[in-house]
């Protein structure tokens, strides 16, 4: 019993510190962003498209890395993929021009596809009763995103922003080896001998699946988009030092990853719909006073004009942006528990397309973001955007789900 119990928990905890080693690096350009805007005077838009553009490829490689996880197992998956992106990491010390950090982003962006890789992987050695904390405490390297705000700045504030890619190549190659030795395969776990592509596919037909991806659109497109964005905005808005920004930020990055196993647990006592339900209301709430812009506002009287300032200071903001995080973070389990509970024989191929349509959403964000402030020159219109976004999803989810059922869920029907 001691045996499996170990080999479950180096699972467990190396996929853990590998996913979060390749979330660091996959989020790594909200910070080297910066130097490199200023370096090569981009506006907002091409700062959103340098941003994003790792999480392009980290999302669309996230179905077919689902669909061979499925085949030929997490582990050896994993590794490859960690190898095949310390050599483009390293490269990009040398780039010099714009279109070169486009090109070395997207194949760094591979790291990205980690996720439905380790999911997967994860979820196999797990009992259904244990299935939702387990993914929750992988997911918690989703704080790869803070890791970043605290350790580019430092290695940025010690030498050049050259040095950052460098590091982080080296720590991707070490945690590379250290997965591969510390962790194992169960043969059992693959579904070689049994599902074609095209069945793996037919989970497509299933409008579940498009409800989940339009979830996870929000609660992790969302949170990689406004990681990438945030310390920029804080920069800008407030006007911070390219350090204490990143701290800042990482407010909203630090909660958004670890607190997810909290999410899982939560998930796994009171259901997955249940949860997700207030995680999309407590981000429409937040949403909405976030998306106020800093406004000045003059009334006329009979003793002369009084001036009124209306926005939040950068206290209230953050103290927002942390909930937001906390909630964003309780979603991201939740969304993966629906997927455990609905699919277990097809979770590498069903967490790959959500994941793929959650990237997507951290892809697409990020520009939008650049293009509205740059049409509109107001820096909180992204969060007017999302507050959209999930108002979408509260109308969708109210539709298909919460009116036809109680608001515990199936779950709660099941045990009665």
């Amino acid at each position: 019993m001691t045996q499996p119990r170990m080999r479950q928990g180096l699972v467990l905890g190396m996929s853990t510190l590998a996913f979060t080693v390749c979330f660091m690096v996959w989020m790594m350009f909200a910070v080297l962003g910066v130097p490199i805007k200023d370096l090569l005077q981009l506006n907002e838009t091409q700062f959103g498209l340098l941003a994003a553009t790792p999480v392009l490829t980290g999302s669309l490689v996230r179905l077919p890395l689902g669909l061979l996880t499925d085949r030929f197992g997490g582990r050896i998956v994993f590794f490859l993929l960690m190898l095949a992106c310390v050599l483009p990491l390293y490269l990009i010390t040398y780039a010099t021009a714009y279109w070169q950090f486009l090109v070395l982003g997207l194949f760094v962006g591979l790291a990205g596809g980690s996720f439905s890789v380790g999911i997967a992987y994860v979820a196999k050695w797990f009992d259904k009763e244990n299935q939702g904390f387990a993914m929750g405490v992988f997911g918690a390297g989703n704080a790869g995103a803070a890791v970043t705000k605290f350790l580019a700045p430092a290695l940025i504030a010690l030498g050049t922003w050259h040095l950052v890619p460098k590091v982080f190549s080296a720590i991707l190659f070490i945690t590379a080896l250290m997965f591969w030795f510390l962790t194992s395969e169960n043969k059992a776990h693959r579904s070689a001998g049994g599902a074609t592509l095209r069945q793996q596919l037919l989970c497509l037909k299933d409008p579940a699946v498009w409800r989940y991806c339009q979830y996870y659109s929000i609660v992790f497109g969302g949170y990689v988009a406004l990681a990438l964005w945030m310390t920029k905005y804080y920069v800008q808005e407030y006007g911070f030092s390219l350090q204490s920004a990143a701290l800042l930020a990482a407010c909203f990055s630090l909660p958004g990853g670890v607190l997810r196993a909290v999410g899982g647990w939560m998930s796994d006592r009171w259901g997955a719909q249940s949860v997700t339900w207030w995680v999309l209301w407590v981000s429409w709430v937040c949403l909405f006073l976030l998306s106020y812009p800093q406004t000045q506002l003059q009334i006329t009287t009979v003793n002369g004009p009084l001036d009124f300032h209306i926005g939040l200071n950068a206290t209230l903001f953050t103290v927002l942006l942390f909930v937001m995080g906390i909630a964003f973070a309780f979603g991201k389990a939740s969304v993966f528990k629906y997927i455990a509970n609905d699919y277990p024989q097809n979770m590498g191929a069903v967490s790959g397309i959500v994941g793929l349509a959650g990237g997507l959403g951290g892809f697409v964000l990020p520009i939008l973001f650049g293009a509205l402030v740059d049409l509109t020159g107001v820096r909180s219109s992204c969060f007017m955007l999302m507050y959209g976004v999930v108002w979408v999803s509260l109308t969708w989810m109210y539709l298909s789900e919460i009116r036809q059922q109680p608001l515990l869920g199936k779950q709660a029907l099941q045990g009665e």
